[in-house]
């Protein structure tokens, strides 16, 4: 972990206060719901209160001290003169907290995520496991019976079944059947699913504090020639970006890719969201790959591709992968079937 603090230590005009609890665990391994680092040239301090206090103490590398429960007003009594602040995580409350004593705030968002959207070797790892674990829960998946269950059901069904392959859910997964397919960020509700319609799975899950982020898109019973068609849009979509993403493609072009199929078609419109976004610590993170993206892919990155087709009051169609950029393309960490599979 000291390494990733030496490489965040040149890009620092001045001591830089890390308080997003994903920045913490990614520069020095501690997961707390309240804690924050001061990253200085030659010193580390880490802070939290009495709760985490005998785990705090236990990290290498750091001079632990032990704060009140309030963390920001008790920081602002500790620290002085020009302080860098990540101002994506830092409210405004939090903002008027750290300065109520006389602190020099500078704004500097982004450091420690760009150092975290290129993954090393063990990050690496943690993610390969955590797919590994998805690939085999799909699979189970796969022999339900979805018809005549909530989704709701369906959704508890694959926490379970995570559990079951030794892992636990990164997240809550999404399972939108019929109308609600069409919803790209449905959650799972008392709707019971019918035959004849598109199931959208979204679900992955957390192996040492990195996530997996598979979908798939269900069958349960022969479908429309609409929703089957746009299933073959969307894989065609899908292969061309697999086939077309690395290192130094822009997150725009990288999404041009897809779209430009999507579009091609009489589906043209129904994409609404971009290709995909980083995956790490957090499910969401940089980069992202979308027609409004301002990054760069670089080796090391790990990124989702899932482009989705979404036919309001019908159904939906998403299919998404995790992939690692690499210069000449892509490694693939997603080893599961596309073929539109039918469930009872």
């Amino acid at each position: 972990m000291s390494s990733r603090v030496a490489r965040l230590r040149p890009s620092l005009e001045e001591p830089l206060l890390v308080t997003n609890p994903a920045n913490v665990f990614y520069l020095v391994g501690f997961k707390s719901s309240n804690a924050a680092l001061l990253v200085e040239p030659d010193r580390l301090q880490l802070f939290a209160d009495f709760r985490y206090a005998n785990a705090a103490r236990e990290v290498e590398g750091v001079e632990f001290v032990e704060t009140k429960r309030a963390l920001l007003a008790d920081l602002s009594s500790r620290l002085s003169g020009r302080i860098g602040f990540e101002s994506a995580f830092v409210t405004y409350a939090g903002y008027e907290t750290l300065r109520a004593r006389g602190l020099e705030l500078v704004p500097r968002p982004g450091l420690v995520e760009a150092l975290r959207a290129v993954k090393d070797e063990q990050e690496l790892d943690a993610i390969r496991r955590a797919c590994a674990i998805t690939d085999r829960v799909y699979e189970r998946l796969a022999d339900e019976t979805f018809a005549g269950r909530t989704e709701r059901d369906v959704a508890w069904r694959i926490d379970e079944l995570f559990h079951a392959e030794g892992g636990a859910a990164g997240f809550e997964a999404i399972v939108a059947s019929g109308p609600n397919a069409a919803k790209p960020h449905s959650r799972a509700t008392e709707r019971k699913i019918g035959r004849g319609e598109t199931v959208i799975i979204d679900a992955g899950c957390i192996v040492g504090g990195y996530r997996s982020d598979y979908t798939r898109t269900f069958a349960t019973g022969p479908l429309s020639d609409e929703l089957t068609e746009a299933y073959g849009v969307c894989l065609e979509a899908q292969a061309a970006a697999l086939d077309g993403i690395r290192s130094g493609l822009t997150g725009i072009e990288a999404d041009g890719i897809a779209r430009a199929v999507v579009d091609s078609t009489r589906f043209k419109g129904t994409f609404g969201h971009g290709l995909g976004h980083g995956l790490g610590i957090e499910v969401h993170e940089a980069p992202r790959m979308s027609q409004e993206s301002s990054d760069t892919l670089g080796p090391g990155n790990v990124v989702t591709v899932e482009p989705g087709i979404y036919l309001e009051g019908v159904g939906g169609i998403r299919i998404e992968d995790d992939v690692v950029v690499r210069n000449g393309g892509i490694e693939n960490l997603t080893n599961l079937r596309k073929d539109l599979i039918e469930v009872g």
